[in-house]
């Protein structure tokens, strides 16, 4: 079915077409673009218009461009605009004008990503559902969604995040969601910001995107709760909380973590349920119910959603647990592997150490005796001029007492190393490149092996290590 034909696009664009062609998908990466898709040549590290030729020969029905790239014939199958980033967000905008779909924008400075696969999960069964990929928030990201969105979707899902002051109240106007929910406030991007309200009042432009009748969902439990619920109720939304805090519209009890699964009480919609997730982690919990209050916002059915979020499974390096059999022969000879290796701030960091402290290690499988809980930990990244005193706090984190070894990784991470007990300092490097060759003596058989860092700190890197030590077991796998 087609997405955009040129008359459409140049429409939406003020382009110009050179042909008459049909889309059947948008792409902005060669490698992944599929016969039929639009080509956007954006520009990044390099500029997508050297790449338009190999587009071509792969299949893509015509490429958007600000002008003809060498060795590509001047009758090939393109619309020429202005500027090519421009031309994408006047494509999302229009995708996002011609559609009747429920929309749904979720920002926060943790668990963004999470809580919309949440909302994804939620939905799935109760309508046609469009939901970015990956962690497509910005810029680019948000109208690439957009644009892809095909015409008979029913509910959309979008996730909008920012690095500086000044980034969501756009990517918001052109979502036009008819729900905005904030996830929570923490120290992510700091170094931009003077303080956690300056980040709340950036994470609250997300309410002036709102349409007439749209819902805002708020953590009810932050202390930047009060001034975004103001900002909502300025931008006219109607607000809903969430929370584990009695005041909550959306409210959540008693928390169980138990292998592969979390559960807890709640309370929502006007009724009491019992929540679960297929994830270990009391943060998933919450994200979840929040997701709820966003899904039913939407229109989607109360007991039809709690179904869907019974499987749900974080995305890929955020929490993702995989056992790795270091030795086929034996079956003692396995680690647990929790992949938090995406991102990572004071919060994010907390709560994946309290599901770390949780698990449960097995003794006498390895070469030390009792099985170990062991966290390899990355720089927290964009946290400010107190970053350092940040790092050093962790050291008091009440999950440390449960830790056996402490690996880490990079500079920042060194002041965190120094403020650990010596008996639970494992090594420090600069780089997660200079632990690789070390990660064999590092973990053993039976250990709970955290991985957690900022993109950045390149710890995932550290993560293939571990899992090149053997065999990765996907019919065991499991999701903290």
């Amino acid at each position: 079915m087609s997405l955009w034909t040129a008359a459409e696009a140049a429409q939406a664009t003020g382009g110009r077409a050179t042909s008459d062609w049909q889309a059947t998908g948008v792409s902005i990466d060669t490698r992944t673009l599929q016969p039929g898709d639009l080509f956007i040549a954006l520009k990044d590290v390099r500029d997508g218009h050297d790449f338009v030729a190999q587009a071509l020969e792969k299949g893509a029905a015509a490429a958007l461009v600000s002008r003809v790239p060498e060795g590509v014939a001047e009758d090939a199958p393109l619309l020429i605009v202005g500027d090519v980033l421009d031309g994408l967000t006047a494509l999302g905008r229009a995708g996002r004008a011609r559609s009747g779909a429920r929309v749904v924008a979720i920002t926060g400075s943790v668990g963004k990503t999470s809580t919309k696969e949440m909302v994804r999960a939620a939905l799935a069964g109760q309508g046609r559902v469009h939901a970015a990929e990956a962690s497509y928030n910005n810029h680019w990201g948000v109208p690439l969604t957009l644009a892809r969105m095909p015409r008979e979707t029913e509910f959309a899902v979008l996730e909008i995040g920012m690095n500086h002051p000044g980034e969501i109240a756009p990517l918001a106007q052109l979502a036009h969601p008819h729900v905005a929910m904030i996830t929570t406030i923490a120290a992510a991007h700091l170094e931009a910001f003077d303080s956690l309200d300056g980040i709340a009042d950036e994470k609250a432009a997300i309410f002036s995107g709102l349409t007439g009748d749209g819902t805002a969902i708020v953590n009810a439990a932050l202390p930047q709760s009060e001034r975004m619920i103001r900002a909502a109720r300025a931008a006219g939304a109607w607000v809903v909380t969430f929370g584990a805090e009695a005041p909550a519209d959306w409210r959540l009890g008693p928390v169980t973590v138990a292998p592969g699964a979390t559960t807890a009480k709640a309370h929502g919609g006007g009724l009491d349920f019992l929540l679960k997730v297929s994830s270990e982690g009391g943060h998933f919990a919450l994200n979840a119910l929040g997701a709820l209050a966003a899904a039913t916002a939407l229109g989607a059915d109360l007991s039809r959603a709690l179904l869907g979020l019974a499987d749900w499974r974080p995305p890929a390096g955020r929490g993702t647990r995989e056992e790795v059999i270091l030795d086929p022969a034996r079956e003692s000879e396995r680690l647990d592997l929790i992949d938090d290796s995406f991102n990572a701030n004071p919060t994010s960091l907390s709560a994946s150490l309290s599901v770390l402290a949780a698990a449960q290690p097995r003794d006498g499988a390895g070469r030390v005796e009792k099985g170990r809980r062991v966290a390899i930990l990355g720089d927290m990244l964009e946290l400010g001029p107190e970053e350092v005193a940040m790092h050093v706090a962790m050291a008091e984190d009440p999950s440390m007492p449960a830790l056996g070894l402490i690996h880490c990784v990079g500079p920042r991470m060194k002041a965190l190393y120094e403020a650990l007990p010596y008996e639970r300092r494992g090594k420090w490097v600069e780089t997660a490149e200079e632990l690789i060759p070390h990660v064999a003596r590092l973990v053993d058989a039976g250990d709970v092996v955290l991985v957690k860092g900022s993109k950045g700190s390149r710890v995932s890197k550290v993560v293939d290590a571990i899992r090149n030590l053997g065999h990765r077991s996907a019919s065991r796998d499991q999701e903290a």
